[in-house]
């Protein structure tokens, strides 16, 4: 997606850190109109829009819990009210709450599935009623909407202590490739994208620390941990006309994470 006159109206969950900060600002960099979504983090939010503001682009933050299906409806009301009909989805908001499984309360269960899984499966259903209310294009014309979630490594690599967080991956994984099935004949794109370790607050104790950081970097074969432009290049790229084929495919932005590094020196 380069810099042009058209402005493409982009919708990113949990965009007041992290990945999803880091998308918000990438788009913002090229001129987007960007809804800057945040459930608890105002301060960040602002921070995000400062910078999409500040590089060219334009946008809004507004708070909304995307487990809820009154406050996602009004957040997708306002975008609309605002920019007219949306262009792109970045599914991004997710959290964690780890523990042993036969420790883990269903409050633990439960949060984690209802934002992660169930706040993507409200923020896509949105998405999608608005790119059908596009008039129909051309077998041979481009996407009249994209949506991206944004999942994990873990959709595929199991992760023991975090049984609810892996869960909730894989349920995305699955969600994306049945919706992109779907709505791949109205010409509306699914995709996803799985990061690796990404340097954000939520695992700033690791990547800060250098004894953590050396046994994580033994995970990941190209031996740096990501950053969210990481991240961010690859949406940008999956939400442009130069990805127009490409739909129901996941990206692993991770470094050779799922390369299974154990098996580098032959097991």
């Amino acid at each position: 997606m380069e810099k042009t006159s058209e402005k493409k109206t982009v919708l990113v969950t949990g965009a007041s850190s992290g990945i999803g900060q880091g998308i918000a600002i990438g788009f913002g960099q090229l001129g987007a109109r960007v809804i800057v979504n945040y459930h608890s983090d105002k301060e960040g939010a602002q921070y995000t829009l400062n910078k999409i503001t500040a590089s060219g682009g334009e946008g809004f933050i507004h708070q909304a819990d995307v487990s809820s299906e009154d406050e996602v409806q009004a957040m997708y009301a306002k975008a609309v009210d605002a920019y007219g009909p949306l262009d792109v989805l970045i599914n991004n908001a997710g959290i964690q709450k780890d523990s042993s499984f036969s420790n883990m309360s269903l409050d633990e269960w439960n949060a984690v599935i209802k934002t992660n899984l169930t706040g993507q499966f409200l923020c896509a259903r949105e998405a999608i009623r608005l790119f059908e209310q596009k008039p129909d294009v051309g077998d041979n014309d481009k996407s009249k909407g994209n949506i991206i979630f944004i999942s994990s490594v873990h959709d595929v690599i199991p992760w023991a202590g975090h049984v609810n967080y892996a869960s909730s991956k894989g349920g995305i994984s699955m969600l994306m490739k049945s919706l992109a099935l779907e709505v791949a004949q109205k010409k509306i794109r699914v995709n996803c994208i799985s990061p690796g370790a990404i340097a954000t607050d939520i695992n700033d104790d690791v990547w800060k620390d250098k004894e953590k950081m050396a046994e994580l970097l033994k995970l990941i074969p190209y031996k740096r941990i990501g950053q969210p432009e990481d991240i961010a290049k690859a949406a940008i790229w999956l939400a442009s006309d130069e990805s127009d084929y490409v739909t129901g495919t996941t990206i692993y932005v991770d470094g050779g994470m799922t390369l299974y590094p154990g098996f580098l020196e032959n097991g």
